[in-house]
Parts: C-alpha cells; sequence; structure tokens
C-alpha cells in the first residue's frame, strides 16, 4: 500500500447533539487536529445552533450563541480547516419534531424522528433551517443535508393512501423529498452543493436512482464504521454510483461513538483497522472517485439516545486514525508519530490504557475517565478498600467533574457522571452500609435527574 494518502479532504466531524464542547476547548483542540493531518470539519450543529425566530425553541439550553459560531469559523480558518455545516432535513429530525409547535410535520405521529414529506410546511421548515445556517456560513462549498436512518418512512397515513397510487414507491417518496431540499439549497446557496448519507439511496434500482435526477444535485456520502468492512461491496457500490450519474463521492469512517451507544472509551484497534479498509477501498476502487473522507465521532445515537464516548477521551483513537490515512496505514513509525502528537510514552491500540497521562487537550479527562471506567466498578464489587474506597473514588471523581467543567457545559457533565458514575457510587455506598459502616452522603454534587425531555419538550 502506498505510504502517501489517496484522501485529499480529511474532515473531522463534532457531532453536538450531545456533550459539545466549550468554544474554549475547541480552540485547544484545532490546532491539533491540524498537525495530525486534518483539513475539514463536518459540524452537525442539531440543536447547538442559534435558531432564531420561530426556530429560536429548537436552541439548547448552553446552545452558541452567533459571535461563538463565528468564532468556531474564525478559529477553523485559522488552522486550516473547512468547515462544512450539517443539518438534518428528513431522518433524525428529534430536536425538531419533539417540540408540540411541530409535532404535527411527524410522519408517525408517535415517533418524532422522521419528517412528513407530504406537507408543504416540512419542506418550509427545512428551508428556514437551512437558510439561517447558511447565513452563518457564507460561502461554504458544502452543506451537508443529512437525509440517513429515515426510519418509518413511508407508515403516516398519508403516505400509506400515496403508496397505493400507481408507481409510486418508497424510493420515490425518498428521492422526491431529497431532490426538494437539494434544490434549494443549490437555487438559494450558489456554489455550495449538497452532500447526503448514501444508506437511503443503496437499495434504490439503478434506473430508478439514475431518473429521479438526484445525482446531478447531491454527493452521497458512503459511511461504514465496522472493522470488517468489505471492500469489495464497497467498490460495487461506487460503480453503481458512477453509473447512475453521481460524479462526486465520499468516504465515512469512526474514530469514536460507533461500537455502542453507551460507550466510554473507544475500541482503538477496531477504529484505526475501520480506516486501513477505507484506504484498501480508495486505492483499489475508481480512480479520483471518492473527494474525502469524514472521520465520525458520534456522541450519542440519537437525540434522546445516552451520551458515547466524550471527544477529549476520543482523541488517542483520532489521531491514530488520521496519521493511518496521512502515511498509508499505522506502521511502527506511524506510532510513533502519534505518540509524539499526543505526549504519551506509549499507545497500545489493542488496549484502552495507555501508559502516561498525555499533553494533547483533554488528557486529564482522558485519564480520569479510563480510571473510573475501567476500575471503578472492579473495585465495587471486590470492597478492596472498605471506607476508604469511597473516599478514595469520591477524590478522583470530584478531580474528574473539575476537569471536565473546563471542556463542557454543566448539563453535559450532568449527565455522563449520572450515566457513568452515580449508580456505581450509589451502589459502593449500599454495600458499605449493608457490612456496617457508617453512612455517608454521596460527596457527588449531583442534582436529580431532569424529568423527560418527552414530557417537558426540553432539550436532554
Amino acid at each position: 500500500m502506498s505510504r502517501a494518502t489517496p484522501f485529499k479532504m480529511r474532515f473531522v466531524h463534532l457531532d453536538l447533539k450531545g456533550a459539545p464542547p466549550k468554544v474554549s476547548y475547541l480552540s485547544e483542540v484545532f490546532p491539533l487536529f491540524h498537525a495530525l493531518g486534518a483539513n475539514g470539519l463536518l459540524i452537525e450543529y442539531e440543536d447547538m445552533f442559534p435558531y432564531e425566530g420561530r426556530l429560536m425553541l429548537l436552541r439548547a439550553k448552553h446552545a452558541y450563541s452567533p459571535s461563538e459560531v463565528a468564532e468556531i469559523l474564525r478559529l477553523a480558518k485559522l488552522n486550516e480547516l473547512e468547515v462544512v455545516p450539517l443539518v438534518q432535513t428528513f431522518g433524525h429530525m428529534e430536536f425538531v419534531l419533539k417540540h408540540a409547535a411541530f409535532a404535527h410535520l411527524r410522519e408517525v405521529a408517535l415517533f418524532p424522528n422522521t419528517l412528513n414529506p407530504h406537507e408543504a410546511e416540512s419542506l418550509a421548515l427545512v428551508k428556514d433551517m437551512i437558510d439561517q445556517i447558511m447565513g452563518l456560513h457564507r460561502g461554504a462549498r458544502w452543506l451537508h443535508i443529512g437525509c440517513d436512518e429515515v426510519y418509518y418512512l413511508g407508515e403516516g397515513e398519508t403516505s400509506k393512501q400515496w403508496l397505493q397510487q400507481e408507481q409510486n414507491s418508497l424510493a420515490k417518496l425518498c428521492l422526491s423529498h431529497v431532490q426538494a431540499v437539494a434544490s434549494h439549497v443549490l437555487a438559494q446557496h450558489p456554489g455550495t452543493t449538497p452532500l447526503v448519507w448514501d444508506d437511503m439511496l443503496r437499495d434504490i434500482p439503478q434506473e430508478q436512482l439514475k431518473a429521479s435526477g438526484v445525482p446531478q444535485l447531491v454527493e452521497p456520502v458512503l459511511w461504514d464504521y465496522g472493522a470488517d468492512l468489505d471492500v469489495h461491496s464497497k467498490i460495487f457500490l461506487m460503480g453503481k454510483y458512477q453509473e447512475c450519474g453521481f460524479q462526486r463521492l465520499w468516504a465515512a469512517s469512526a474514530f469514536k461513538g460507533a461500537t455502542g451507544a453507551s460507550q466510554a472509551l473507544p475500541p482503538i484497534e477496531h477504529h484505526v483497522r475501520n480506516h486501513e479498509q477505507w484506504l484498501q477501498v480508495v486505492v483499489s476502487g475508481p480512480v479520483d472517485t471518492l473527494q474525502g473522507i469524514i472521520l465520525t465521532g458520534w456522541q450519542r445515537y440519537d437525540h434522546f439516545s445516552v451520551l458515547c464516548e466524550l471527544l477529549p477521551v476520543g482523541i488517542p483513537s483520532l489521531a491514530a486514525c488520521l496519521q493511518s490515512l496521512v502515511h498509508g496505514g499505522f506502521a511502527e513509525d506511524v506510532k510513533l508519530r502519534v505518540e509524539h502528537f499526543l505526549g504519551v510514552p506509549s499507545l497500545e491500540i489493542m488496549d484502552t490504557v495507555s501508559e502516561g497521562a498525555g499533553s494533547f487537550p483533554g488528557s486529564d479527562i482522558h485519564a480520569l475517565v479510563i480510571q473510573v471506567s475501567l476500575h471503578l466498578r472492579s473495585s465495587v464489587d471486590t470492597l478492596l478498600e472498605r471506607n476508604s474506597l469511597l473516599s478514595r473514588w469520591s477524590n478522583l471523581v470530584q478531580q474528574l467533574e473539575a476537569a471536565l467543567q473546563l471542556a463542557f457545559y454543566p448539563d453535559t457533565i450532568e449527565e455522563w457522571l449520572e450515566e457513568n458514575v452515580l449508580p456505581s457510587m450509589q451502589r459502593l455506598q449500599g454495600l458499605l452500609q449493608d457490612l456496617g459502616e457508617a453512612a455517608t452522603p454521596l460527596p457527588l454534587p449531583l442534582p436529580p435527574p431532569p424529568s423527560s425531555c418527552w414530557d417537558t419538550g426540553q432539550n436532554p
């Protein structure tokens, strides 16, 4: 394999629908992204975007302000990272359709994930979201319009009636909405090309895809996060898309958030292998077809799901993956480069634990999360130190909370601790009490869990 990357564009995905980093933390990691070989960012704002007017209710509690978005773009430009914004326009619309004001635009009334493509108001809503996003990203060469995992499409009452008509199909319904959204982008924002995730396109018959006109409007992003990615099937799919008329294609890998909905630590070996497989695809497939690769870093599987690995914890995996792309694989000399960038004495990709804390932004969070994730539960199970055990873990958790405060907003810290720490601490205290130890109040400053966002309409 060539020792030079065939991927000219290497975009790091920032999934802001969970654990959105403070701008101050982004200012620290952007230079590292650039040094590691990234030259772009795919920013999935979701409810962190400062929507205005009737869309203001979409904002999360700690949504970025317009000036913060401008600062993120400034920092990205300073570090030679081209920004591609992402706005969901079909599936994964929970952050919009959970609100009572837009609930009537759901494809299926019970589920807020899919937009009803038959409603004229649905397209108007999507256009408004796109125009506001583009208003703060003028000159962006690409806009990602999502369109992945459009669950329950065709199961709404209007869709069922529409599908009974001759010549109508789920594929036609999907393509018509993509065509409408993409046409708006091209008409209102000249010079900006829409990107779409490709999973809804893969199984559509070639002739139907070709006749839809969609291949002239969008660039598909072929995503696969598996360590055992099927290289030959990907090359075949690329050929199909080319024959349908798509001029440019993209790949999407993953450096975190793709191996478990509640994962706390990324399996680095899995992600490195995923990138090595994508390297095989690009060097074996049609020449100059894949424009670039997006290294996804999912923070939630969907808007209502729990948190995946925090960004600082995923940095070593990202470093290994980016450097693998830059140098054509993860050989020993590449491993040494990664260790240098991270400031760690040793990076073992087959083991979650790396020797030394490192000196990269958020390395203290990484080190403390490893201790909590790998050792807290086992300590509870064995009760090695009884009373002193609770004090030890209480102190360590407080250190972790202090470190998290430098990178994340209070809601994220509260949620992560409730998900990953509080159950074990409560269990530990209970076990100690059962053994006759004096009751000790939990020292975690965690308020009671918020009421369900399904009931309140508030952002999780």
